[in-house]
């Protein structure tokens, strides 16, 4: 019945506002009926009253200051025929609550003060009492009690609003963070398929280039061409399993995957580059220092994405250099070669996928990446990456 009784009231806001006033009218019934004798029949005049005073709260919610005048006016009015009266208006009672809770704080305290001593006055008179009488003092607090509720109520509303602002933006937040995060996983893996794709198909194309033209003038170097052929597409193919197994639900079947490449295996890949004609020479400077192994994962794609340029695009007789400088809190990363100038112009101006790739990963890690013609000519790609400032961190 209760449960009934608020829905019907929370769905309908006039039967809301109405609520309180006709509860206090049914207790100026009874009250009317209840004298030093015993009871009684219900008088007519203050029921009549108490309900003049109560009708216009029906829109206590729509017009709160209007509404407190004209209940406290009919009170006023109410009291002074009436001598003795030993009730506070109720009805005030019920609209300086509103009047608080629906009002700015210094504006509801304002009204609700001014109405409040008009009534404790006028409520001194009838009884003929002092405006500091004990009676009157107390009538006098619960008008004041009435504003302090009302206002009360305000603020924990607007508590409650702020906090369900607060919860909705933080969801908000959470919902954008995680697509973000989604969005950047797509594009490292996106990356990282790129970057194995197109190394591994570089090399077998050399490789099976080298087979074919040495199969008919030297069988057993077109031989081992074609074993160094099957270990690169063994190689892709482990690296490919690898990469396409992070997007495996928990639920998948998990299968081995080999380790991050790290800089300690430059040299095994600048061994896989001069099999397809393509000499490699790696040099390490300054002191010799870990990194994050996320680093250095970015530091092995971007030389990875370098060479596979230039096997692709420097031309027959080149050479390719990769140089690591160990600084102070950078690790910068030099990748160059003797390629023809048409080849890096053409690379500079194009600016292709695997260009922006590199930068995006040295630029994830708050490093930068420039790529461009060689002062000799060739090509040039330098990237710096962060290094921790305690070498302890980096493991």
């Amino acid at each position: 019945m209760i449960t009934t009784v608020r829905d019907y009231l929370a769905a309908h806001r006039r039967a809301k506002d109405a609520f309180p006033g006709v509860l206090l009218l049914v207790v100026s019934v009874f009250a009317s009926m209840a004298g030093p004798s015993g009871w009684h029949g219900p008088r007519a005049a203050p029921v009549v009253w108490t309900a003049a005073a109560c009708a216009p709260l029906v829109w206590r919610s729509r017009a709160p200051v209007l509404v407190t005048v004209a209940v406290a006016s009919v009170e006023v009015v109410h009291l002074a025929p009436a001598p003795g009266q030993p009730l506070v208006p109720g009805a005030s009672l019920i609209a300086l609550y509103t009047l608080a809770s629906r009002l700015p704080r210094r504006r509801a305290w304002v009204i609700g003060l001014v109405v409040t001593v008009a009534l404790t006055v006028a409520l001194a008179a009838s009884r003929s009492d002092e405006v500091f009488a004990a009676g009157t003092l107390a009538s006098f607090d619960l008008l004041v009690l009435a504003v302090a509720l009302g206002d009360l109520t305000r603020s924990r509303r607007a508590h409650l609003a702020a906090l369900s602002k607060r919860a909705e933006q933080a969801e908000r937040t959470r919902d954008d963070e995680a697509a973000r995060r989604v969005t950047a996983e797509r594009v490292r893996i996106a990356r990282d398929l790129h970057d194995v794709v197109a190394h591994h198909i570089t090399l077998v194309n050399a490789q099976a280039g080298v087979a074919q033209h040495l199969v008919r003038t030297d069988a057993e170097a077109a031989y081992q061409a074609l074993g160094q052929l099957k270990d690169n597409s063994r190689a892709a193919l482990d690296e490919l399993r690898a990469t396409v197994g992070l997007l495996r639900q928990d639920d998948d079947v998990s299968e081995p995957r080999t380790p991050a490449p790290t800089l300690a295996d430059l040299d095994d890949l600048a061994a896989s580059f001069v099999h397809t004609g393509l000499p490699v020479q790696v040099t390490i400077t300054g002191a010799l220092r870990p990194a994050y192994p996320s680093i250095e994962l970015a530091a092995y794609r971007i030389t990875q994405e370098a060479l596979t340029n230039t096997a692709k695009h420097a031309g027959p007789g080149a050479t390719a250099r990769v140089h690591l400088d160990y600084g102070d809190t950078a690790l910068r990363v030099e990748i160059t070669d003797t390629g023809n100038g048409v080849r890096a112009a053409d690379m500079a101006a194009t600016d292709g996928h695997g260009l922006i790739g590199m930068r995006e990963r040295a630029a994830a890690f708050g490093g930068t990446l420039t790529a461009g013609p060689g002062r000799g000519g060739g090509f040039r790609v330098v990237a710096e990456l962060p290094l921790p400032q305690d070498p302890g961190d980096a493991r």
